[in-house]
């Protein structure tokens, strides 16, 4: 069946691999490299015929995963990292290539060959490391945004390495056409950014306006793919192009629904990325030679790891980053194929060195899911052996502090958490290991201990082994887990809040023993949510109702990682019963002209009276003696079973919440 019959023999062979990796806790894209592997041409059994067509395919693949992040990507994001992506980056490729000169010297290479060999080995994978950045829910982390930085200008210097490469004999001549493709570069950006502007605005708005779902749909994947390969004509990677138009489309009002749309044909076709990966590997020719590429795998770990991890530290980024730097872009990316193709087709490589370079990348590819896992555990063990480094404190008690609040981290939300502490004269203490926001949580007076929350000095120092609360507002998902586990180290019994960037991640804090996380963009989400529905005239209780509801099932996913029948549950299962229901006392009522101890409202209907409202008078918490009038708005707390006697008994109607 030629093409069809291999794509059918991919998706049973994906299938089975990823659910195997699935029951075992493993990766899918190890699962889909080993599908690709058992299809290959290298072993028995069923094969791929049309080798070459699945891995055109396979591109697609690579250009619409890119297309996502592009989606998802911003180019505000991309400036905070400007520096280490646009220096560093570039640093990292000519270190990198150093190291595999000098390893292919002793391999025994000349030096043409062994310049392809360290050009080869000096890019990392685009495809894997997000794959693996989104299953792992750590995207958004200030992690990822050195990582993807990096990666982008590693995809743009592969068309300057691809001229250069073959021109090793006259690098003058190489040079010109570097400039010129610069040129080209330049042209295809500025036309980007008017299409961007100017058409695709009105493009989507005439397709949306047609209502029509299938042709948006292919609107949006031809806008990718399209893009991808006008790119290509003017020397750049298709696959980059496709990460450009993503990041055309992000802003745009139509992003989410694209993205939506989009996402599982992506899935499907990196699916096909992987399993061509897999496919390339030989076992026989891995086994035959075992020794060097293991020498090559090890060296990669091993030194580019601590080149990315010095570059990222050396443009000042500390704690976790250079951990998951270093471990997440060891590995050798799939244009590096492009390279050693272009190596082979020009003379530049031997088969033999080829042959080397795939396995490797492969091996490489297959093992960064569980490197990247390494990152918290290796940073936790450095924290160990450098406890003390750049601690200090400011306005804390030299006996320390009890039955207080921690707050780790003075952004925004910490800023904010720390103001309404102080104004309810609460005590709390401040940890910020930034300079900048560790001198301004100290101007404004608060007591702060400047140093990482995962290092138990610093720990110490802030006193949480006698802290009420610990408030997490760090973003970083890797750090929130060492956070957790540090804290708990200290302080067992310690209620730990904490922010949750995915929704993903709310069952693993469950599981580490969080007592509560909040999600911001679902936050922020359903309070416009309960101003649309007041708006529209929607009752207070039934607004109420809704936004519990919806928050229970948003959350649940942390309830059932904790223990179902522990205090904590029981607590919020309580919770969730006891509601405030706003009553008026009618004319007539028992209730009218007695006082709330006289009508005997507590033993008759369970319900505690929390306020009252008068015309425009307020009363907080009503003394037992309080009298009430007919006509008062009467707010009484209880399960609801008691604020229906409530009613029953007393006649009271309900009413909208007072506008205070």
């Amino acid at each position: 069946m030629g093409i069809a019959g291999d794509i059918a023999l991919i998706l049973v062979a994906a299938l089975v691999g990823g659910i195997i990796a699935q029951r075992l806790g493993l990766p899918l894209i190890l699962g889909y490299i080993v599908a690709g592997v058992a299809v290959g041409p290298n072993t028995i059994g069923p094969s791929v015929g049309e080798t070459h067509d699945i891995e055109l395919l396979a591109e697609i693949g690579v250009a619409l995963l890119l297309f996502t992040i592009g989606l998802e990507f911003s180019l505000k994001e991309l400036a905070s990292v400007r520096k280490v992506a646009l220096i560093g980056t570039p640093i990292q490729l000519a270190l990198t290539m150093a190291f595999g000169y000098g390893l292919g010297q002793l391999l025994g290479f000349g030096w043409q060959e062994a310049v392809w060999f360290g050009a080869i080995l000096s890019v990392s994978s685009t495809a894997v490391v997000l794959k693996t950045l989104s299953e792992q829910g750590v995207m958004g982390t200030l992690s990822s945004k050195v990582i993807i930085g990096m990666l982008i200008v590693q995809d743009l210097a592969i068309v300057p390495m691809i001229i250069l490469l073959p021109e090793l004999g006259n690098i003058g001549q190489g040079l010109s056409e570097v400039g010129i493709a610069g040129v080209e570069s330049a042209i295809f950006i500025a036309a980007m950014a008017i299409f961007g502007v100017r058409i695709f605005p009105w493009l989507m708005g005439r397709i949306v306006s047609w209502g029509s779902r299938e042709l948006f749909l292919i609107s949006v994947v031809a806008i990718g793919i399209g893009i991808g390969y006008g790119t290509y004509l003017f020397g750049l990677s298709f696959a980059f192009g496709a990460f450009v138009a993503g990041m055309v489309l992000s802003q745009s009002e139509y992003s989410h629904q694209a993205l939506a749309d989009v996402s599982p044909l992506r899935d499907v076709f990196t699916m096909l990325f992987f399993v061509s990966v897999g496919m390339l590997i030989n076992p026989s020719a891995l086994w035959e030679q075992a020794g060097v590429i293991a020498l090559v795998v090890a060296s990669l770990f091993v030194v580019k790891g601590l080149i990315f991890a010095g570059i990222s530290r050396a443009f000042g980024y500390g704690n976790i980053v250079p951990f998951a730097v270093g471990l997440g872009l060891f590995q050798v990316g799939e244009f590096s194929f492009v390279i050693a193709r272009l190596g082979v087709s020009e003379g530049g490589i031997s088969q033999n060195t080829y042959s080397i370079a795939l396995t490797a990348a492969v091996v490489t590819m297959a093992l960064t899911p569980f490197a990247t896992r390494l990152a918290p555990i290796l940073y936790g063990r450095y924290r160990e052996r450098r406890p003390r480094e750049l601690m200090s404190s400011f306005n804390v008690p030299d006996s320390g502090m009890s039955d207080h609040v921690v707050i780790a981290g003075y952004g925004r939300v910490g800023m904010f958490v720390a103001r309404l502490l102080e104004r309810l004269d609460k005590n709390f203490v401040i940890i910020e290991n930034n300079p900048a926001r560790s001198d301004a949580a100290r101007e404004a007076g608060y007591p702060t201990v400047y140093g990482d929350v995962v290092a138990d000095p610093v720990l110490e120092a802030a006193s949480v082994g006698r802290a009420r609360l610990v408030i997490l507002t760090i973003p970083d998902a890797l750090n929130t887990r060492l956070a957790v586990d540090r804290v708990r180290s200290h302080n067992d019994d310690v209620r730990i809040v904490a922010r949750s960037e995915r929704v993903e991640q709310l069952e693993e804090l469950g599981k580490l023993g969080v007592y509560e996380a909040v999600q911001p963009e679902f936050e922020a989400g359903l309070e416009l949510g309960r101003q649309a529905l007041s708006q529209l005239g929607v009752g207070a209780e039934t607004i109420q109702r809704f936004s519990d509801q919806v928050r229970r099932e948003l959350y649940a996913p942390m309830n059932d990682g904790a223990d179902s029948d522990g205090l904590l549950s029981q607590l919020r299962r309580t919770s969730q019963m006891i509601e405030t229901e706003w009553m008026r006392v009618a004319e007539g009522s028992d209730l009218s002209g007695k006082s709330i101890a006289e009508s005997e409202v507590r033993t008759k209907t369970g319900v505690s009276v929390v306020a009252v409202v008068r015309e425009e008078e307020v009363i907080p918490s009503p003394a037992p003696d309080a009298t009430l009038e007919a006509g008062d708005v009467v707010g009484v707390l209880g399960t609801t079973d008691q604020r229906r006697a409530f009613r029953e008994t007393f006649g009271c109607v309900r009413e909208e919440m007072p506008a205070f």
